[in-house]
C-alpha cells in the first residue's frame, strides 16, 4: 500500500534479526514407499515434523537399482491435479506417457518437468530394452 504522507516517519519493519547467520542442517529419515508394480522409492518429504521445504511437498529418491533382469519402473496410469513434478534421472531411462498423447523418454542428466492438468493421467515406465541401472529423484511442487 502506498504511503501518501508528504513527510513520512521511517519505521523499522521486519529485518533479519530472526535469521540464523549460518546454514541450517536438518537430517531427515526417509520412509520406503512402493510405487507401481516394482519400484520402491525412499520418500523424504513429507516427513513427521517437516511437511514441506519451500514449494517442495514431496521428494522421492529411487536407486541405484540393478534392473537388468527385471521390468524396471512400471508405474501405471494415474492422475495428478494441481501439482508439478520435476524428475531428475542419474542412470537408466524412464518413459513418460500421458492421456493427451505426449510421449517423452527422460535420460541421465536430464530433467523432466510435468505440469498436471485436470482429467489428465500419466504413466512412468522403463522401456522394454533398458539399461542395467535405474537411479533418480522426483520432486513435487
Amino acid at each position: 500500500m502506498s504511503n501518501l504522507d508528504r513527510e513520512p516517519v521511517p519505521s523499522l519493519c521486519g529485518g533479519r534479526g530472526f535469521v540464523v547467520a549460518e546454514p541450517v542442517r536438518e537430517l531427515l529419515s526417509p520412509r520406503k514407499v512402493k510405487l507401481g508394480e516394482s519400484t520402491e522409492v525412499r520418500r523424504l518429504l513429507p516427513n513427521l515434523g517437516r511437511r514441506m521445504v519451500g514449494a517442495w511437498c514431496f521428494v522421492d529418491h529411487y536407486g541405484p537399482d540393478d534392473i537388468a533382469d527385471e521390468p524396471g519402473m512400471q508405474v501405471g496410469p494415474h492422475p495428478h491435479m494441481g501439482l508439478q513434478t520435476v524428475s531428475w534421472l542419474h542412470d537408466g531411462e524412464v518413459l513418460h506417457r500421458d492421456s493427451t498423447g505426449s510421449l517423452q523418454t527422460i535420460r541421465p542428466r536430464e530433467l523432466g518437468l510435468m505440469t498436471s492438468g485436470r482429467a489428465i493421467s500419466h504413466s512412468e515406465e522403463s522401456p522394454r530394452k533398458h539399461a542395467r541401472l535405474l537411479h533418480g529423484a522426483q520432486l513435487w511442487v
